[in-house]
């Protein structure tokens, strides 16, 4: 399975949709850091094409990591809803987008897109592919 995620870049935020490639059918929008060069914390993961893994944790539950990002690890996909105060580098899928970097409904957004991920991963591998959103 490919999913396509084409970002807008802004100072105070990234923002997202995300498709399934196959029909373009939108999964969700997303809320990410600004692009700081891929600095560890403070930045989005750089642009390319990334294995999802379904992934759990003690604390957190069931969740979704991306594979192999460059000078990163422990990239998540996980709720948030304002990216400067609630992620460090992570990907989240939010509902509605309300601001640059910021949405409203990520946990309903979240397991919406973990329902389609995990039943792929059963069959098959799943890939993310970041790319800048084209103006139309």
């Amino acid at each position: 399975m490919e999913l396509e995620l084409s970002r807008a870049y802004f100072p105070d935020g990234t923002n997202g949709e995300l498709v399934e490639q196959d029909g373009g059918q939108l999964v969700c929008h997303t809320i990410e850091l600004p692009w700081r060069g891929n600095q560890r914390n403070v930045s989005c993961i750089p642009e390319g094409r990334y294995e999802l893994k379904k992934r759990y944790h003690e604390h957190y539950g069931w969740h979704l990591q991306v594979l192999d990002v460059p000078n990163r690890d422990w990239i998540l996909i996980h709720p948030a809803t304002d990216a400067l105060t609630q992620l460090k580098g992570c990907i989240a899928p939010v509902s509605v987008l309300i601001g640059n970097g910021k949405g409203t409904a990520s946990r309903i957004a979240n397991e919406r897109l973990k329902s389609l991920v995990y039943a792929a991963v059963e069959k098959e591998k799943v890939f993310l592919n970041i790319k800048t959103k084209k103006l139309s």
